[in-house]
């Protein structure tokens, strides 16, 4: 068994934050040695918690639309690696959204993940919570930080998280859609 294969089982296993989350562990990834795009996410949401299939709801749908892939070549693992901030279902919070993804997750394995998938050559960023792990406070807001890609690329453009309500943002900056996405599309599209 392969280095990759033998850690990805062991955050499978991983129970530290059990007592916290509100339906259970169910840590959610996948990755190849051969991914040649990371996409790093937040956390899952209730629907990818019950399938165990990462971005297997509409915020899924919007980011395959942004990367111009159908679900099957998203889904190969053999190119494409999705590993959240947090693995697992992090419960609902006071405003009625996700909670953020645990704390604990992310500086306990992306440390030991990430050198195991040496083909990488593009990370996505989609969300704050991954783009502060991965890139710190770099901007004083998360559009500020998406609208300065250009600093971050080749290795690593970050997104803003393709909820629903994302649709407002879109509409407020129209450089997105005019800039970014055909950035991004054509990066994707080289990559894989």
């Amino acid at each position: 068994m392969s280095d990759l294969a033998e850690l990805l089982a062991e955050v499978r296993a991983c129970r530290l934050c059990a007592d916290s989350l509100p339906l259970g562990p169910r840590p959610v990834l996948r990755a190849s040695p051969s991914a040649r795009l990371l996409i790093v996410g937040q956390a899952p949401g209730t629907r990818v918690h019950e399938t165990g299939i990462p971005w297997n709801d509409r915020s899924g749908d919007r980011l395959r639309l942004w990367l111009g892939l159908d679900s099957e070549r998203f889904y190969d693992e053999r190119q494409v690696a999705i590993i959240p901030t947090g693995f697992c279902y992090p419960g609902r919070d006071a405003k009625g959204g996700d909670r953020p993804p645990r704390p604990e997750c992310a500086p306990l394995w992306h440390p030991r993940l990430r050198p195991l998938l040496p083909a990488v050559r593009l990370t996505l960023l989609v969300g704050i919570y991954a783009q502060a792990y991965y890139l710190g406070r770099r901007q004083v807001s998360m559009t500020k930080t998406v609208e300065a890609f250009r600093d971050t690329l080749p290795e690593v453009l970050p997104l803003p998280h393709p909820s629903w309500r994302t649709t407002l943002w879109e509409r407020r900056n129209p450089w997105f859609a005019a800039d970014l996405l055909p950035e991004l599309r054509a990066r994707v599209s080289a990559l894989l």
